[in-house]
């Protein structure tokens, strides 16, 4: 089974690999230092070509196979023009992403780094977004989350002695867990400390190990009514100070497998509009009043 996941990375090198793939080394700001492999990324007009260059900063969505990451979307943020039209600063920088790979561990975040982001939020406001999904072992060995819950209670606590504000995300919809289980997991969030949570439906997408225990019957997909209903109790358990970044997301139509509502972006947005105001949802109303 294989969720995607988003996060933002500089590339620290790039192997050509096959006819044209690459495989990439990738500092990123919540899985540290990763290997990524790019199908295709050589190829003229590859969306993702941009993305796998040699020092591209960009927002990478991922999803993994065995012990490998694959790269799915590369949203570049940086190619560092400057750099890459000076040859005397493009060895500079190659240098030290030499370095970088050489002193940092494979999928681990690294204080250095930290501080790093600590010095940049001097200048401008820096969210860190962190990936649990769910406090629920099981589930989290279920999708192959790779640390258990103690690592996050410990990176948000990490994070906050730097200053630097938390969100985390949160999949609902996830094989095996109940909606107590689901409300259980916002509910922790709200208290870990995080300053933000993104919510997310569970899709099946072709060609994952989800999208064959899903053709196997093995689990079912929530109706957009389910969905609503538990983002609305999940809400409720969350306090009121907490900003709410995400309510839903939708996976590219050309991969979706289910549920085929999400892709229909306007009548979920709607829906879930029309529903609160029904329903007069209030974010923390579950709370006792000491924790809203």
């Amino acid at each position: 089974m294989s969720e995607k996941l988003v996060t933002k990375g500089i590339v620290l090198r790039a192997t050509a690999t096959k006819e044209a793939d690459y495989i990439l080394n990738i500092l990123t700001d919540s899985l540290g230092r990763i290997a990524v492999v790019a199908r295709g990324a050589r190829r003229k007009g590859s969306r993702i070509a941009a993305g796998s260059e040699l020092l591209a900063f960009s927002e990478l969505v991922l999803y993994q196979r065995g012990n490998w990451y694959y790269l799915d979307e590369a949203s570049t943020i940086s190619l560092f023009d400057g750099i890459r039209q000076d040859i005397e600063l493009l060895s500079l920088a190659s240098y030290f992403a030499e370095m970088t790979e050489c002193v940092t561990a494979e999928d681990e975040p690294v204080p250095e780094i930290l501080s790093l982001l600590a010095e940049l939020r001097a200048e401008k406001p820096v969210w860190v977004e962190l990936g649990l999904q769910t406090i629920h072992a099981s589930t989290a060995a279920y999708i192959r989350r790779g640390y258990p819950l103690s690592v996050y209670d410990e990176a948000v606590r990490a994070l906050h002695a730097r200053g630097i504000s938390v969100i985390t995300h949160q999949i609902l919809g996830l094989p095996g867990e109940t909606p107590e289980m689901m409300v259980e997991t916002a509910r922790y969030i709200g208290r870990s400390g995080a300053e933000g949570i993104k919510l997310h439906l569970l899709h099946v997408l072709t060609g994952t190990d989800l999208a064959a225990d899903y053709a196997a019957g093995e689990f079912e997909t929530l109706s957009l009514d389910a969905y609503i209903t538990l983002l609305e109790a999940c809400l409720r358990v969350l306090p009121r100070e907490m900003v709410i970044h995400r309510l839903t997301g939708d996976g590219a139509k050309r991969d979706l497998l289910a549920p085929g509502w999400s892709g229909d972006k306007k009548r979920v947005i709607n829906e879930i509009r029309r529903r609160f105001l029904a329903d007069d949802l209030e974010q923390g109303s579950d709370l006792p009043d000491s924790l809203i």
